[in-house]
């Protein structure tokens, strides 16, 4: 890597298990990574450090961390990771580290996010990013790996990889994780978007696992129908999945004896805020614009919503 590569300035958006993880790799890996957090996490990570625990390790650092009056740009690189909930305040806070040549990557899921992003900055300097980790923050704040996969895509909404692109995972490319440039990477976020739409639907309105849901009769059926349901969706938007993800989904979605559920499902049975409407509503909305049926992810979606309003 060249030394103007190297020294890429790098701002992570949030430090919770998604955001932590990535920064903290990137920063053992000796890249320039700042992360942005409110007070409240910055005492924590101050007192404590930033720690990645599981599979058999335990890594401990001590970030660069600013909050948001201490912000000062521009950033080479901005890795958006917060979730939806917290997105607004966060355009507003990184107004002033946004430059002409800044490249940011979201981390979120669904896409209502990269039309706040757009706007917010212009379509010009947003990229598309898909992450895959499994991670959860422990009640001390510590970040969990559950499970080796970790790996994090980059790509020009539409169109090959640009030179932008390749210098970003060239300064992306650290160990912990597989950083890979990506055609067309809206297509792969909506592929991504519409398998985590079919496993929240399918986790969340039967109330368990994978593998009890396909063990009573007619599990792996409903499987299969959420699936197709938001397939369909995928295809009208003009992003078809491709048969061999397709059959990766099915796969993971019926598994005899899997534990796997949805990050959906476990907001829902932890009592914390989730992502449903930035990743049911949303994605029902855009169904109707163009006029898909979603019968089941609608049942699913009400069901959350009637949950949220009786906590």
């Amino acid at each position: 890597m060249s030394g103007q590569q190297n020294a890429q300035r790098i701002l992570v958006v949030g430090a919770g298990a998604t955001g932590g993880y990535f920064g903290g790799r990137l920063a053992q890996g000796g890249r320039d990574v700042t992360f942005l957090v409110r007070e409240g996490r910055a005492a924590a990570l101050r007192q404590r450090g930033l720690r990645i625990t599981g599979l058999g390790r335990e890594d401990v650092m001590e970030p660069a961390l600013v909050t948001a009056p201490e912000l000062h740009g521009p950033y080479d690189l901005v890795l958006v990771t917060v979730k939806a909930a917290a997105l607004p305040q966060a355009l507003a806070d990184l107004a002033p580290v946004v430059g002409p040549e800044t490249v940011v990557i979201p981390f979120l899921n669904g896409m209502a996010h990269m039309d706040a992003l757009e706007a917010a900055f212009g379509a010009e300097r947003v990229l598309g990013g898909i992450v895959k980790v499994v991670t959860t923050l422990t009640e001390d704040g510590d970040i969990l790996q559950m499970n080796p996969l970790a790996t994090l895509t980059v790509g020009e909404q539409s169109g090959p990889p640009s030179d932008r692109v390749l210098r970003a995972v060239e300064t992306l490319t650290v160990p912990g994780f597989k950083a890979s440039a990506t055609a067309d990477a809206l297509a792969s976020m909506w592929h991504k978007w519409a398998f985590i739409v079919s496993a929240g639907t399918v986790t969340c309105l039967m109330r368990g696992p994978v593998g009890a849901i396909v063990a009573v009769p007619g599990g792996t059926d409903f499987v299969h129908s959420v699936l197709a349901e938001a397939g369909a969706v995928a295809v009208a938007a003009g992003y078809p999945v491709p048969d061999h993800e397709h059959q990766l989904s099915v796969d993971m979605l019926t598994q005899p004896g899997s534990t796997f559920t949805s990050s959906l499902y476990r907001d829902v049975v932890a009592g914390r805020p989730g992502e449903t409407e930035h990743l049911l509503g949303d994605f029902t909305r855009r169904a109707r614009i163009l006029g898909a049926d979603t019968p089941l992810i609608d049942l699913v979606l009400m069901q959350l919503r009637v949950s949220a309003a009786t906590a």
